[in-house]
């Protein structure tokens, strides 16, 4: 599968060869803040096939967790692109949003449901668990 993305000013511009690991939403408080306040609709994709191809993102990494993960967004516009974390090596963690066509995320689960808001929204046919699922 090839995927593109980018961020809103079209400085920075991705592209992605391979297939999706995981599609999710997260409804934990961090991602609260990231996203505004809604859950953070992601892809999970393997950090080998990832590529940028124009421009250079910026990065935060809170210095006061001890396993912070590694934010990544335009320094231009502040569009959020995605996430590499600890607890998944060798993968980039895609804001949905960010995908030049969102219509290939069918999400699967969501997770940190026991931080949901009464606003969020969780279709059906997704699985749900309060926090990561083991």
């Amino acid at each position: 599968m090839k995927l593109t993305g980018g961020c809103y000013c079209k400085e920075i511009r991705y592209t992605y060869d391979g297939e999706i690991k995981a599609a999710l939403q997260c409804h934990c408080r961090e991602c609260q803040y990231i996203t505004g306040g809604h859950p953070n609709a992601i892809v999970i994709l393997d950090l080998a096939g990832f590529k940028y191809e124009k421009g250079t993102p910026a990065s935060f990494k809170r210095s006061d967790l001890e396993k912070p993960v590694t934010r990544f967004f335009c320094p231009t516009c502040g569009t959020g692109i995605g996430t590499q974390t600890p607890s998944r090596p060798g993968s980039m963690v895609v804001k949905v949003g960010t995908l030049d066509d969102p219509s290939v995320y069918k999400p699967k689960i969501a997770i940190f449901t026991v931080d949901k808001q009464a606003f969020h929204h969780i279709p059906d046919d997704v699985q749900a668990f309060e926090r990561r699922p083991g």
